[in-house]
């Protein structure tokens, strides 16, 4: 869906952070964490998927300056969304990693809920995010590089939504353990 780099430039980003956490303290808080994966994305990824992880967790990580509770985390996804959106020009329905960014979104907005459970709340966004990247599979590529392929030749989910639902998995079964 595109000129099939997604996959690579991912692995190459895991393959970084990876590399970044076992060579030095991880940054104490929040905001400094997001902020350091924005600059390591940026630097190690490539592609465009690069820039806007590094657009996404720069916003993300000033919308928590100073914050840690449960409903800073719906604003800086929020935040970060509203950055991509802004300098990357798509939109949820585009067939992008949007896709399933807003569809999590949308279930961390229970975070600002007193007495929310942030594990279930996740939960909750982590299978949103893998139902709307499948859903993904019948739209119209409005933007990304899937907009460059004839709509008869995309049979499969937009790969952007997929790794950002296996992103957004993958930091559930982190906190799980």
């Amino acid at each position: 869906a595109g000129d099939g780099d997604c996959g690579h430039t991912h692995a190459r980003a895991a393959q970084a952070i990876r590399e970044w956490m076992h060579s030095q303290p991880l940054p104490a808080t929040p905001s400094q964490l997001l902020s350091s994966l924005a600059d390591l994305l940026l630097e190690k990824m490539g592609g465009s998927s690069g820039v806007l992880y590094g657009l996404f967790l720069t916003a993300a990580a000033r919308s928590l300056q100073g914050r840690s509770d449960p409903a800073a985390w719906a604003d800086a996804m929020d935040s970060g969304i509203g950055a991509m959106q802004r300098y990357g020009g798509a939109a949820p329905g585009d067939r992008t990693m949007l896709d399933s960014l807003c569809a999590a979104a949308q279930a961390l907005h229970s975070l600002r809920a007193p007495g929310a459970d942030p594990l279930r709340v996740l939960e909750t966004a982590a299978q949103s995010a893998e139902e709307a990247a499948e859903a993904t599979r019948h739209m119209e590529a409005a933007a990304g590089r899937a907009s460059y392929i004839r709509s008869s030749r995309l049979e499969h989910p937009d790969p952007g939504a997929v790794a950002v639902a296996a992103v957004l998995g993958a930091v559930l079964g982190a906190l799980r353990d």
